[in-house]
């Protein structure tokens, strides 16, 4: 399982969430230098959740860059909060990273 480098911080009254997932999101369409096709490998779900409860949940594909980031921001959240950030890709590999929030 892969981790993700998740803060989640409160400001305003809104909860700014920032995850950074490590994944080479390989579209199979690319070629390798003695030009096979790389096989395709990409995340395909990303869910939110706040204190256990989904917030969002996202369907994903190839087009997404390598080691993709997201920003998304949350109402009704305190310090405190569990914050947790989750994706399976193509292959049925997975990740994840939680994080309490805080004060920004």
């Amino acid at each position: 399982m892969s981790e993700v480098k998740l803060r989640a911080a409160l400001k305003d009254g809104k909860c700014e969430v920032k995850a950074l997932m490590t994944h080479p999101m390989e579209t199979g369409r690319r070629k390798d230098p003695q030009g096979a096709v790389i096989p395709a490998h990409y995340i395909e779900t990303v869910e939110l959740l706040h204190n256990g409860k989904l917030m969002l949940e996202a369907d994903w594909g190839g087009a997404i860059s390598t080691n993709p980031f997201f920003s998304v921001s949350l109402k009704d959240v305190a310090v405190g909060d569990s914050i947790e950030v989750r994706w399976v890709d193509n292959k049925g590999e997975k990740g994840s990273g939680t994080v309490k929030v805080t004060w920004c």
